[in-house]
């Protein structure tokens, strides 16, 4: 339409428009349901950590960030003593206030989440003063860097074809243990229904998570963690733990598990590969989640492109 679209837009439309994008997400998958392109009857999830826009020296603890935040109101006051200096610029004078100004936002959001992980029990917490909301986690290297932690659960067939991300979930914490259940959440919000058969390793092997599996009528293929494979059978473990280790030492089982790294670490590679998610240029959960639910669309709609087009 011979119009041009601005830097400021296009960061603009990545970040400011989460709700519209998780709308789009799961109308997408609606769409591709409706079609019969998408099954749930396998599912994968997996995590994978994601750098974030943030420096490691940048965190820090509650008394450093006591004193940066003093730092941060006198160099605000220097810049308004500079407010009739004439060989400034209006625009600059502006420029150099809201940078100011910024910096104190983030040390004051640092500080908060310094003192709320402390209330959590958390010995000696630091918090980054550019993004307050990023983790240090270990990445896949086996290094530990601030991060985002990228939940995503992908259908497909064990015999190859479309992977479909068919839910996201981000959050700033380095395990995935715990995660399935807000994944099975999510699913059933986007698609109405629940995947037939759950695949996970063995870092999701929460014993909550088992047993919501088994309430909720899906069959949970999750890699039996090696200290649990050790202990044996416990009078005491609850049947549907006890019914999920026997479940994982049958041959049917571990022939579906199999299937595991082929759909959802596919999605994972492509999200860092294609898709230009190896490491966010953004800062925050709400604008990193617009950034991750902006790769899934792309990847669903590419991988899906010749049956919709046709």
């Amino acid at each position: 339409g011979d119009q041009s679209v601005s830097h400021a837009r296009m960061s603009q439309l990545r970040i400011g428009y989460g709700k519209a994008l998780d709308e789009l997400f799961s109308d997408v998958l609606g769409v591709l349901l409706h079609k019969g392109l998408v099954s749930l009857d396998v599912v994968a999830q997996d995590g994978t950590r994601v750098r974030a826009n943030a420096s490691a020296p940048s965190f820090r603890r509650e008394q450093s960030l006591e004193h940066c935040r003093e730092q941060a109101a006198l160099h605000i006051r220097a810049v308004l003593a500079e407010a009739d200096d004439p060989e400034t610029t209006p625009g600059e004078k502006a420029a150099r206030l809201a940078a100011a100004r910024d910096y104190q936002r983030r040390v004051d959001e640092a500080l908060a989440t310094v003192r709320h992980l402390r209330e959590q029990g958390k010995d000696e917490p630091r918090a980054s003063t550019t993004d307050a909301e990023a983790r240090v986690m270990k990445m896949a290297d086996g290094g530990y860097r601030p991060g985002y932690n990228v939940q995503m659960a992908t259908a497909g067939s064990t015999l190859g074809g479309p992977r479909t991300v068919v839910g996201i979930r981000l959050t700033n914490m380095g395990s995935d243990m715990g995660s399935v259940v807000p994944m099975l959440d999510d699913i059933e919000r986007r698609t109405g229904a629940l995947p037939k058969v759950l695949l996970a390793d063995a870092n999701h092997a929460a014993h909550d998570c088992i047993r919501a599996c088994a309430e909720r009528g899906v069959e949970a293929l999750i890699a039996v963690p090696a200290r649990s494979q050790k202990a044996g059978p416990n009078a005491d473990v609850d049947p549907a733990v006890q019914a999920w280790r026997d479940r994982m030492q049958t041959e049917r089982a571990q022939q579906t598990y199999r299937a595991r790294a082929a759909l959802c670490e596919l999605s994972n590679a492509h999200l860092k590969t294609h898709h230009g998610v190896a490491q966010l240029l953004v800062r925050g959960l709400d604008k990193v989640r617009c950034v991750v639910l902006l790769a899934g669309l792309a990847a669903n709609l590419l991988q899906h492109a010749a049956s919709l087009l046709a």
